[in-house]
C-alpha cells in the first residue's frame, strides 16, 4: 500500500453511528464520550490522513529493542516522545524505515485509536489491511471500534453499565489513571446527557470546510462563531447567498467541493 496514508476521508454518517450504537447496545452519549476522549471526536487530520499516535515503547517491545540505542526518540522502553498531529507521521515513517510491520503495529489510528497490533484479532488480515480500511471513512473506523469492543466481553459489559474505570482499563490499559481516562469518560457522558450530542450533519460540514481550507475552529458538531465565519467565507467564495447558516445549498456545495 502507499505510505501517503491518504484516502477519501469521508466523515461519519448518521446511519454509520446509529448502527454501531445499536450493535453495541449502548446509549449514544456513551459512544460519543468514548470517541471524544480518544480523538476529540474526529478521526482525520485536516490533510485527510487518519489521526494516529505512534507508540515508541510498543515498537521497542516488538523489535526486541534492537533499534533503541540509536533511535531513542522512536524506540524506547519508556512511553513518550509524542509530537501530536501530522508530526506523528514523521515518527511513524522513520520507524517504518527500520521495521515496517512493527511500526504499523505500534501505531493507533482513526476515530477509535485502535492499535495496529490488534488487527488480526479484529479479523483484518494484518495492520496493512486495517489501515487501508481506515483511510476511507469514519464509518469504517467506527466499525473497527465495534470489532474491538465486541471482541472483549468484559469491555462490552462495562460500557453498557457505564463503569468508566473498567472501560478505561480495558480500552486504554492498566495505566489509564495517569491520564484520567475514566474521569474524562464520565465527564463527557454527563455533558452530552445535559447539552445533547454533536450533530453529525454539522460535524460533517465542519470536516468539509476544514478539508478545503475554511477553518471552522474545530470539528465538534456544534455551530459556533468559528463555523459561522468559515461558512460565510465559503459562501462568498462559491457565490452563494451569504447567510452564515449551513443551509441546504451550502451543504450541497460543501459536499461537492470536498468530494466526500
Amino acid at each position: 500500500m502507499s505510505d501517503t496514508f491518504l484516502g477519501a476521508a469521508a466523515p461519519l454518517t448518521q446511519t454509520g453511528f446509529d448502527d454501531v450504537a445499536h450493535q453495541l447496545a449502548i446509549d449514544v452519549q456513551s459512544l460519543w464520550a468514548l470517541l471524544t476522549v480518544e480523538t476529540r471526536g474526529f478521526g482525520f487530520l485536516p490533510d485527510r490522513r487518519p489521526k494516529i499516535l505512534y507508540e515508541r515503547h510498543i515498537f521497542h517491545k516488538r523489535t526486541g529493542g534492537r533499534f533503541s540505542a540509536a533511535n531513542p526518540d522512536i524506540s524506547s522502553s519508556n512511553p513518550g516522545g509524542y509530537q501530536g498531529g501530522a508530526a506523528e507521521y514523521d515518527r511513524l515513517m522513520r520507524a517504518i524505515r527500520l521495521d515496517r510491520q512493527a511500526a504499523l503495529e505500534s501505531t493507533s489510528r482513526g476515530l477509535p485509536q485502535i492499535m495496529g497490533f490488534n488487527a488480526r484479532t479484529l479479523r483484518y488480515l494484518n495492520a496493512e489491511e486495517m489501515i487501508q480500511n481506515f483511510i476511507n471513512d469514519e464509518d469504517t473506523q467506527l466499525q473497527g471500534a465495534n470489532r474491538f469492543i465486541s471482541s472483549n466481553a468484559a469491555l462490552s459489559a462495562a460500557l453498557r453499565q457505564k463503569d468508566w474505570a473498567r472501560v478505561a482499563f480495558f480500552y486504554n490499559g492498566a495505566d489509564f489513571q495517569k491520564n484520567q481516562y475514566d474521569r474524562k469518560l464520565a465527564h463527557y457522558h454527563d455533558l452530552f446527557n445535559i447539552k445533547g450530542t454533536p450533530s453529525i450533519e454539522i460535524r460533517a460540514a465542519q470536516a468539509r470546510l476544514t478539508y478545503i481550507g475554511f477553518e471552522p475552529g474545530g470539528i465538534d458538531g456544534v455551530v459556533g462563531n468559528g463555523t459561522r465565519t468559515a461558512t460565510i467565507a465559503f459562501q462568498r467564495a462559491k457565490q452563494l447567498n451569504v447567510t452564515a447558516d449551513l443551509d441546504d445549498p451550502t451543504l450541497a456545495a460543501l459536499k461537492l467541493a470536498a468530494g466526500v
